[in-house]
């Protein structure tokens, strides 16, 4: 627990085939610029990853990154979680997009997550995000990316497939706005059913984290506010990721 107490607020280690593997696919699709300085892997495990090792090689080759073995002692110092299977990459920060009306997709889908305390959580809702199809990430100028590393495990690996925009949230949902994006934010008062509301693209999906959900300022751009209707009565509210998750696969049943 010190570990990642100490760790996980700034890492820009990726850990694991799954990390790695879609920051060399994004790199290669133009979607991350993430340096990557070295990969290094457990010694001891070379005959065991093979495989993985093979196509590491390969890539790093390609691209002139070096592929060092190192001791198991000296890999579990530099990860922070303990599922990096031996394998880990040595990076820098990734560049954020600005907001724009020339950098957003003009007919996508988009979300805004706001105040979300949490890397784990954060990570676990861009990988349901991503799964269901959403084009864009806009986070606030504060955000999880300095803790890289956790946040590519936890999104298996989404975080470095997704296209990241970094900016004032008013001025990135004016953009989004000016491209015909409707903004959906979730929430409770007076609030739709999330079947029962217009999700069709464009659209702009906000969701807020647990403790402080979204700001008075970003509901105040809101052109609806949907809810999750639940099975029983229940005060309390789903994680960021859980409802993250929930609306952006009804966002793809409306849009399919």
């Amino acid at each position: 627990m010190i570990k990642e107490e100490n760790r996980f607020r700034e890492s820009y280690v990726l850990e694991g085939m799954t990390s790695i593997s879609a920051l060399l696919a994004a790199r290669e699709a133009g979607i991350n610029d993430r340096p990557i300085f070295e990969i290094r892997y457990d010694a001891a495990k070379k005959a065991k990853k093979s495989r993985e090792l093979g196509f590491l090689d390969a890539k790093c080759k390609s691209l002139g990154i070096p592929l060092t073995a190192t001791a198991a002692e000296e890999i579990d110092a530099l990860a922070v979680g303990n599922t990096h299977g031996g394998i880990l990459a040595l990076c820098g920060a990734r560049t954020l997009l600005t907001p724009s009306p020339d950098t957003l997709p003009k007919d996508g889908f988009l979300c805004l997550l706001e105040g979300i305390e949490d890397p784990y959580n954060f990570g676990y809702a861009l990988r349901s995000l991503y799964a269901a199809g959403c084009e864009g990430i806009l986070l606030g100028e504060r955000n999880w990316m300095s803790a890289a590393g956790v946040v590519a495990r936890a999104s298996a690996g989404a975080s470095e497939s997704l296209p990241l925009y970094s900016g004032n949230i008013g001025v990135a949902i004016d953009a989004a706005r000016a491209l015909g994006y409707r903004v959906a934010c979730a929430g409770i008062r007076d609030a739709v059913s999330h079947t029962a509301t217009d999700l069709k693209k464009p659209l702009l999906l906000v969701v807020g984290g647990e403790k402080r959900g979204i700001s008075a300022a970003v509901l105040s751009k809101a052109d609806t506010v949907v809810r999750i209707d639940y099975g029983r009565p229940f005060r309390g509210s789903l994680s960021a990721a859980s409802a993250a998750t929930v609306l952006a696969f009804e966002v793809l049943r409306q849009n399919s």
